[in-house]
């Protein structure tokens, strides 16, 4: 019976549409009340919904050009970036933001897909979006 269940779960990993690789970089939704307590844990010892301390606020993210917070000192290439954040961007930026945008200023990084996608979430409820 165990082999036969074995055999049943091996038949689903393998046959599923859906690779172990996308399966990390494509987490359930996010959940914003989650993304509270991960924002509280990780981000707020730099970041701040509504002041720049360390690095700049983050209340209105969304849709907002990268690099344009008022009187925040920003790295040159988030400067030059020509882009407007969205849940992509984030997503990439928070796994691994100097590889993002070289020269970045932020050494943190978030691994947990999950807990990105939470986090996310409650930046974009936080920006009204």
């Amino acid at each position: 019976m165990l082999a036969l269940a074995s055999l049943a779960v091996a038949l689903l990993v393998t046959t599923s549409p859906v690779t172990q690789a996308q399966a990390q970089t494509a987490p359930a939704a996010g959940d914003a009340a989650r993304g509270a307590k991960v924002y509280q844990t990780n981000c707020s010892g730099c970041h701040s919904l509504d002041a720049n301390i360390v690095g700049p606020a983050h209340r209105g993210v969304f849709g907002r050009k990268a690099g344009s917070v008022k009187d925040f000192a920003y790295s040159p290439g988030l400067k030059a970036a020509k882009f407007a954040w969205d849940a992509p961007r984030l997503d990439k930026w928070l796994t691994n933001p100097q590889a993002f945008v070289p020269g970045a200023k932020m050494g943190f990084r978030l691994s947990n897909a999950q807990a990105r996608a939470d986090v996310i979430s409650y930046l974009k409820q936080e920006s009204g979006k």
